[in-house]
């Protein structure tokens, strides 16, 4: 019996690619002896994506999708489309089709031959800018620098899981899920890919500047206390510092010299005063994440679907 393959496509305002995507798969499935399936995750879209899949689901009765109730996040929908997979394993890709579908029967050979992760790696795009590229390369150090895992550059949501891989995710219940993270923790027997990503068909990308440090923050707020001990650190390195201002305070005591100096006790007391700001910041971060994980919400909220026994 041939064995299911379930394909994962979380999607926000995609719908210019969702047609073309779908036919490359389809395609791609076509030369490959697997019966397959596609759930699409609309993630809360203001623009037609959820009335063109509806009319897939209409006309193939194998393709599948999730309307979540607003905008989660690609976190949480790429989640939601793992917890509702079927297949003997799972691939997840993004609908901007710079994720190649035609990666699949390299990921399906790799699992057939015993591997639990197939996850991809992108080579560097000399066609994005610099700053683009810099912003990239810079978010894997910082996650790795502080963080109890290690990602390694150019991977993203691009991987095929077996269903024992699924299965353990689908056990994680924490708040604001990091899935690139969570998948290199639960271990497993795991398998690189590198691949060269393709330009984004149509519309423009979700992830800029800000949100790529958000996700950066997120990650290392998952899976580490290290930002903590680094707060600590500094506050004992500029205590300890704040003693050789003894000495000096010693010899003008002594010397009747006027201690004079307003500007720079001014900088002091506002460079203390920063440090102290950003301590509590990152402990106030660590706090927030313990209060949102007390309310036990969910990850998402499905408004519709047309999976059998979850409509």
């Amino acid at each position: 019996m041939e064995r299911l393959v379930s394909v994962v496509i979380p999607a926000h305002n995609e719908e210019e690619n969702i047609v073309v995507i779908v036919d490359r798969i389809e395609k791609v499935f076509n030369e490959l002896h697997y019966n397959f399936e596609i759930l699409v995750v609309d993630d809360g879209g203001t623009d037609k994506t959820l009335h063109i899949i509806e009319g897939l689901a209409k006309i193939k009765d194998n393709f599948f999708y999730i309307e979540l109730s607003r905008n989660f996040g690609h976190q949480p929908a790429l989640k939601a489309g793992l917890d509702y997979a079927k297949g003997d394993c799972v691939i997840s890709l993004d609908a901007d089709l710079q994720h190649p579908p035609e990666l699949f029967k390299q990921m399906l050979e790799k699992w057939e031959e015993g591997y639990d992760i197939v996850y991809t790696r992108r080579e560097e795009d000399k066609r994005l800018s610099i700053k683009k590229r810099k912003a990239s390369k810079y978010f894997y150090k910082l996650l790795n620098s502080l963080s109890d895992i290690e990602i390694e550059p150019g991977t993203a949501d691009f991987r095929l899981l077996d269903r024992t891989a699924v299965e353990a995710f689908k056990t994680f219940s924490e708040d604001d899920p990091f899935v690139r993270g969570l998948i290199k923790w639960i271990g497993f027997k795991q398998y690189a890919i590198d691949y060269v990503p393709e330009q984004r068909f149509a519309g423009v990308s979700k992830y800029n500047l800000g949100r790529m440090m958000r996700l950066a923050i997120q990650g290392v707020t998952s899976f580490s206390v290290k930002p903590l001990h680094t707060a600590a650190y500094l506050g004992f390195f500029f205590s300890f510092s704040s003693l050789l201002y003894i000495p000096y305070i010693l010899y003008a005591f002594y010397t009747k010299q006027e201690v004079s100096g307003w500007a720079s006790l001014i900088i002091t007391v506002a460079f203390f005063g920063g440090l102290q700001l950003i301590i509590l910041g990152i402990i106030g971060i660590y706090i927030g994440k313990m209060f949102m994980q007390t309310k036990n919400r969910p990850n998402y909220i499905i408004r519709s679907t047309n999976i059998p026994n979850l409509k």
